[in-house]
């Protein structure tokens, strides 16, 4: 009986050691697995704007085997618009030591590159980013960053002219800048301006940085009457998209914008690149970086297609009657 009994105490003891083995060995497995890798990511507005954009990027992501949440994660920041806060938040992000940096939008871009020159960055930008300072050129960027340049302030002398051919009897058009963004307002104002004494134009330029200077600018329209208004690209302009479309209605002046974000929200018209196509281009950069490829031997893409859309809802508000040559080259009519 004794012998039974010992017997028996045996088995259960190695049963025990054998489920006890089995049960660690998941863990064991956990902690063999490197870390999720982490991909920073900064833009100066805020994130309520940004949601087909992000859904964009993570498709760029998705196309190059990286999954949010499953085998990356992500590190969002982001500024609301004051710029003050992008060399903090850049910062936090490098204390992070994130495996790659996206940066969207000329401020947080060059924010990320003072920032660190050791983690790769993936910038998207609306300038040259070689005239910024960012990359050594295009094809060669050198460094750590590359990205997209979404091309779209080399397109203010076009966008100009699609207006002009939507209004063809305007004489003196205004132009609506941000001067925070010192940069992008310097290129937009040389190019319209330009663009307009070609075209025997006058321009009037109005100032807005918050939503309030944005409507004591319209205010204006009420005694100065301008026959058409360019809105300058940027991120903060992009935030206040469906504010602009709707005063612009309000005071019966046609408007033409950046990208179609605008046209979508009862902008007139828009012309630019396929901004989700590039943001889908940062993400398939991004994952390929996590692959093991450099910034340096990445070269800066360009989008090779713009798109002009047109509302033509808000032009019969508005009482234009949209030329068949314009209709011709849309890319997209929004009825």
């Amino acid at each position: 009986m004794p012998d039974m009994r010992r017997r028996t105490f045996i088995l259960a003891l190695g049963a025990a050691v054998t489920t006890a083995a089995f049960a660690a060995c998941p863990l064991a497995a956990r902690a063999q697995q490197p870390p999720m890798p982490v991909i920073g990511f900064l833009n100066s507005a805020s994130s309520d704007t940004f949601a087909d954009r992000l859904g964009a990027f993570r498709q760029g992501l998705k196309d190059t085997g990286y999954v949010e949440g499953e085998n990356v994660a992500m590190a969002y920041r982001w500024a609301d618009n004051r710029m003050d806060r992008l060399g903090e938040l850049a910062a936090d992000l490098v204390r992070r030591q994130v495996a790659v940096l996206v940066a969207t939008g000329r401020p947080a871009a060059l924010a990320m590159k003072a920032a660190t020159a050791t983690i790769p960055i993936v910038i998207g930008v609306a300038e040259d980013p070689v005239r910024l300072g960012l990359v050594a050129s295009l094809a060669r960027p050198g460094g750590n960053i590359t990205g997209v340049n979404f091309l779209t302030g080399e397109l203010e002398g076009k966008r100009l002219e699609f207006l002009r051919q939507l209004v063809p009897k305007a004489a003196r058009i205004a132009v609506l800048v941000s001067p925070a963004s010192t940069t992008t307002t310097e290129t937009t104002l040389r190019d319209v301006q330009a663009a307009a004494r070609a075209m025997g134009l006058q321009t009037q330029v109005l100032n807005a940085d918050s939503g309030r200077e944005i409507d004591a600018a319209f205010a204006t329209f009420a005694r100065e009457r301008p026959d058409a208004l360019f809105v300058g690209s940027g991120p903060y302009f992009t935030t206040r998209r469906v504010q602009l479309a709707i005063l612009a209605g309000r005071h019966a002046v046609p408007a033409v914008f950046s990208n179609r974000q605008y046209a979508e929200a009862g902008g007139l018209m828009s012309y630019g690149s396929n901004l989700l196509e590039s943001y889908r281009q940062i993400g398939v950069y991004a994952g390929r970086i996590l692959k093991g490829a450099k910034p340096a031997d990445l070269p800066v893409a360009q989008p090779t297609k713009f798109e002009l859309i047109i509302n033509a809802q808000t032009a019969r508000t508005l009482g234009l009657e949209v030329p068949a040559t314009l209709l011709a080259v849309a890319d997209e009519v929004i009825e």
